[in-house]
């Protein structure tokens, strides 16, 4: 059994006429450009492999063009491939025939796009109900969760309002509880909150993550800003021209970038703020320090220790000693490097 939820494996995505024929070209190194060139054919994805686990959210970024939609819509087959495999739950994604594959949309995949994808002319409590009407939900029941829904995400009492009389903020909510309504286990979400002002955009960030602890869905996130994504991952994957870089938590790929084309995406990062003690935590000294959590960022462990006037921090994690930081590890991290950071990739671990 694996211990994924989502597998997604060799994946090659090109579009044009004759794609399964460019496959071999491209597995053999052809580029996006050459191929388009030479062919008249776009390259999507080339060989993604990447395993998703259960209960997480996992961020895949990348820049305009990178394939990061082309492969959040191959999970639920929106989009055909043209090689590879699906597998979500032990079950062949690509193997399911036309009715399996609308009920894994109804029930277990449900997605929240960039553009909201509200109806204009149902009211929001009519746009909310939407995916259980379909799911066949009897409709006392549904008017009942999604009022639930909504309520969980700050729009009760605007029910009867039409999407029009609503902000771009609001609207998303309604995406968003539109689709926790259906209780899927896996929620996809395109681009979700790139349409948004900063303000209200941080504000639906909270809103996902605070949802989130409560109900430990698996969530794919696709987003072209690395501040969210080191905000609300728990894993990134990062694209570029149809090609996994490198996959990993937000920590380490700030501390070691795989090539010059991640570490240019991470070089303004506020590094006390994205590491945390975990990350830095080692054995070394047996000197007692401040005992903290070891999820606690560098920023706001430098607080504590600026309060308790301490150099040295105790690592804890469920009660327990598992390290130490020092001051100097700290200021050491936070630092930008002077030279291009690089380490090994781990596309699918």
């Amino acid at each position: 059994m694996s211990d994924f939820k989502i597998e997604i494996k060799n994946l090659y995505k090109i579009f044009g006429p004759n794609d399964k024929n460019m496959v071999e070209m491209v597995a053999n190194g052809m580029g996006k450009q050459e191929l388009l060139d030479q062919h008249k054919h776009v390259l999507g994805l080339r060989d993604v492999n990447i395993g998703i686990s259960a209960n997480s959210i996992n961020v895949i970024m990348g820049l305009s063009g990178s394939g990061k939609s082309t492969l959040i819509r191959h999970i639920n087959r929106l989009i055909e491939p043209t090689v590879g495999e699906i597998i979500v739950d032990g079950d062949d994604v690509l193997a399911m025939d036309p009715d399996r594959i609308r009920d894994f949309r109804r029930f277990e995949a449900s997605m929240v796009f960039q553009k909201f994808g509200l109806m204009p002319h149902r009211t929001v409590m009519e746009n909310c109900m939407y995916g259980l009407n379909i799911q066949g939900v009897e409709s006392a029941e549904a008017e009942k969760r999604a009022k639930h829904w909504l309520n969980r995400v700050g729009l009760s009492g605007f029910e009867d309002r039409f999407p029009a009389q609503l902000s771009g903020g609001m609207q998303q909510r309604v995406g968003l509880a539109r689709a926790l309504a259906t209780d899927a286990d896996i929620l996809l979400m395109d681009e979700a909150f790139s349409a948004l002002d900063p303000l209200i955009r941080a504000d639906m960030q909270g809103i996902l993550l605070d949802l989130q602890n409560e109900l430990h869905k698996t969530i794919v996130f696709i987003t072209h800003d690395l501040d969210e994504a080191l905000r609300i991952g728990d894993a990134i994957a990062i694209l570029r021209d149809g090609e996994l870089i490198q996959k990993g938590t937000p920590q380490s790929i700030v501390l070691k970038p795989a090539n010059d084309y991640v570490a240019d995406f991470t070089k303004d990062v506020n590094r006390a703020r994205v590491l945390t003690l975990s990350t830095l935590s080692h054995d070394s000294g047996a000197k007692e320090g401040l005992p903290l959590d070891s999820e606690l960022s560098i920023e706001e462990a430098m607080q504590e220790m600026i309060v308790s006037d301490q150099n040295l921090v105790t690592v804890m994690k469920e009660g327990k000693s598992i390290g130490q930081v020092s001051l100097n590890d700290m200021v050491a991290a936070i630092a930008k490097p002077k030279t291009t950071q690089t380490g090994a990739s781990n596309a699918y671990r």
